[in-house]
């Protein structure tokens, strides 16, 4: 499949996150328990992805989880790679970026590959719901 499969080309808000060490059990999520996240994926094959801890108010001491990247992606039908050309952390330019998919329930989770933190491997998903029909931004492209 191209960049432009119309099963994720389209704007995406985050919606859910859950993070499980390697025996099951659960881990703090990064983005805590209100994530904030944006990822917009065109069909000319670029993507942009924003992503916070969307509480108010965080606990004392607490630093506010944030990342953002964009660059190039192609997608397979499984697997979104996108090869970073922006990044608010400069470790990332230049960096493979790869993403597990999987479409349910209108629904589109990303996994990315699993990290150690803390000495545990933790997994991760992403739960993202489509704002705009893949039909209605091309739509809107085409108006003058």
């Amino acid at each position: 499949m191209s960049p432009q499969d119309p099963s994720i080309v389209g704007h995406w808000r985050l919606v859910s996150t859950r993070a499980w060490a390697e025996d099951g059990s659960d881990v703090a999520e990064t983005y805590g328990p209100i994530p904030l996240g944006i990822v917009t994926l065109t069909d000319q094959g670029r993507m942009l992805a924003v992503l916070s801890d969307g509480r108010p108010d965080l606990p004392p001491g607490t630093p506010r989880a944030y990342r953002s990247y964009m660059g190039a992606y192609r997608f397979d039908g499984t697997t979104l790679h996108t090869v970073v050309d922006g990044a608010d952390t400069p470790d990332w330019l230049g960096s493979g970026q790869v993403r597990q998919a999987r479409f349910e329930g209108g629904r589109m989770y990303l996994r990315p590959p699993p990290r150690t933190i803390a000495g545990r491997l933790v997994h991760r998903e992403l739960a993202w719901e489509r704002l705009v029909p893949e039909t209605a931004a091309n739509a809107a492209k085409e108006t003058p």
